[in-house]
């Protein structure tokens, strides 16, 4: 196996690659976070059975975008309504099927890294980018799930490939071409014009004008066409969706999560694992101005999301690949000319030895662990035993409302639920006053004052019984205890035998029969 690596690394590397994130699409089922589910496998799902529940479109009367990209859950309309026409219905095998995907898609972030490495700086620096970027610690379970911080990754690197090759030769196609497929980038994710910015700037930082104004010019086409002529079809306006994003944003700049400007310089030092981080760093100035094309447009992207207020920690995953790229190329570089390095060859061994130690059990631990696993399995369940789609949620124990990811039920009615801001007598006298059928299931969540919960439902609903227990991932418990602003909830399904509501008043019911 060594001396097929050492005569085929690029084939090791992106299979190493591909077999790990086929590992986390096997069993890293859930979803990461709200966006990457709700934004995009949700919205999508809903479309192909018209509806329209987020009110994205302006076909139940509508009249202002939501500001999302309609480009990346587009084509999840159109993988849903495929899959399904040809006879798959399951939510969980749809999910599995799109993991994979996901998982040979992400390899491309690979494949093209390594080629832009070995052609800047050789053989030996594009084996260990190769490697670091098949095997980081976060990259095979983030590159399996939805997240257009993720998706927008790939159209980058390979632009970027393009745009080195097309300068070398003086192919005007290929800059275009690359601008093109740059262009892909921002209508996934729209921050990421800062990258076709950083591109263009870096041709013009080196008096090449005519280069940049390609590259710009195939960007401009490819965003126009896209972004803009899925907006002008839908909304009957180019850009509708960019100008309220926008718009939103600016106005809404400070409502979400916050931190100072260092903050994200201090996540990327934790995703790299010390002292990788810091080799990272210093490798990046020692290739400044070999790697502008890399360096650039990934700084003007970092600097963007470290001046702005919202500091979510996935906002800053497009930049990953490109400062493990120059970071890790211009660290072999200064190694090899360096006095001290050169004098203590066994120290930068034991460096990369510390790295790959962290790095593979994190690997180990996260690659096939899953978060909101109990809320998808608890839809799941329900979908498994042919439920309707009817259930009232019982979280009482706190006042945040609980989103379950319906896609799984394959089912969308809109629960009731009952929390610390909206208690049960008023939950269940609304439903009675909507004349709402009596729920099929009563989920409740966690085990927290389970019996006392238990027995207040019942002043409502006379007959329910305990059915199944859904735990919480073990992921989940750590996330929590790190921050519990994480929610990590065990779920337990009671079946509703009852066929209507008790009156609030006494013992005797309500007409509202299931129907």
């Amino acid at each position: 196996m060594i001396s097929y690596y050492h005569q085929h690394p690029l084939r090791v590397i992106v299979f190493l690659a591909l077999v790990i994130r086929l590992v986390a699409a096997v069993f890293s089922i859930g979803y990461g976070f709200h966006d990457d589910h709700f934004l995009v496998i949700e919205v999508a799902h809903q479309w192909t059975q018209n509806l329209n529940i987020r009110g994205w479109m302006p076909w139940d009367g509508n009249t202002t975008p939501s500001g999302h990209s309609l480009f990346y859950p587009g084509l999840h309309y159109l993988y849903f309504k495929g899959i399904e026409a040809i006879g798959i219905h399951n939510p969980e095998i749809k999910m599995l099927i799109l993991r994979i995907i996901h998982a040979l898609y992400s390899t491309l972030t690979v494949y093209y890294s390594y080629l832009i490495v070995r052609k800047l700086s050789g053989i030996k620096s594009a084996n260990t980018v190769g490697l670091v970027l098949a095997l980081l610690w976060c990259l095979p379970m983030l590159s399996v799930r939805n997240l257009v911080e993720m998706v927008c990754i790939p159209p980058l690197v390979i632009a970027t490939w393009i745009a080195i090759n097309a300068d070398e030769k003086q192919q005007k196609s290929m800059l275009i071409t690359a601008g093109l497929i740059a262009g892909l980038a921002f209508s996934v994710r729209f921050q990421t014009a800062t990258f076709v910015a950083g591109f263009v700037a870096a041709f013009w930082l080196q008096k090449k004008w005519m280069q940049g104004l390609l590259f710009g010019i195939g960007a401009f086409v490819s965003i126009v066409l896209i972004q803009g002529g899925i907006d002008y079809y839908i909304w009957g306006r180019p850009f509708a969706e960019f100008i309220e994003y926008s718009s939103y944003n600016l106005d809404n700049a400070s409502n979400y999560i916050n931190g100072p400007w260092y903050n994200y310089l201090l996540l990327i030092a934790g995703l790299f694992i010390p002292p990788l981080s810091f080799m990272i760093f210093r490798g990046m100035y020692q290739v400044k101005k070999e790697y502008l094309f890399i360096i650039l447009p990934a700084l003007l992207f970092f600097i963007f999301h470290s001046s702005y207020p919202n500091k979510q920690e996935r906002f800053i995953l497009p930049v990953i690949p490109f400062f493990i790229m120059a970071g890790i190329a211009g660290w072999h570089k200064f190694a090899m000319f360096s006095t001290y390095w050169n004098n203590h060859p066994k120290r930068e061994q034991n460096l990369w030895k510390a790295f790959w130690i962290l790095n593979t059990l994190l690997l180990i631990i996260l690659t096939p662990s899953s978060t909101k696993t109990s809320r998808v399995k608890a839809m799941s369940y329900l979908y498994g035993i042919g439920s309707k789609g009817t259930f009232l949620i019982e979280n009482s124990n706190t006042g945040k409302s609980i989103t379950m990811p319906q896609f799984y039920l394959n089912n969308y009615s809109q629960p009731h639920e009952i929390n610390k801001n909206n208690e049960a007598e008023k939950v269940i006298k609304e439903m009675l006053d909507a004349k709402a059928p009596m729920p099929e299931y009563i989920i409740f969540a966690e085990g927290k004052n389970l019996k006392e919960r238990e027995e207040k439902m019942h002043k409502y609903i006379q007959d329910f019984q305990f059915e199944a227990e859904i735990p919480s991932s073990y992921l989940d418990n750590v996330m929590s205890w790190l921050n519990p602003v994480n929610v990590s909830q065990t779920y337990y399904i009671y079946k509703v035998k009852s066929t209507s509501f008790k009156a609030l008043n006494d013992s005797a019911s309500v007409a509202s029969a299931a129907p």
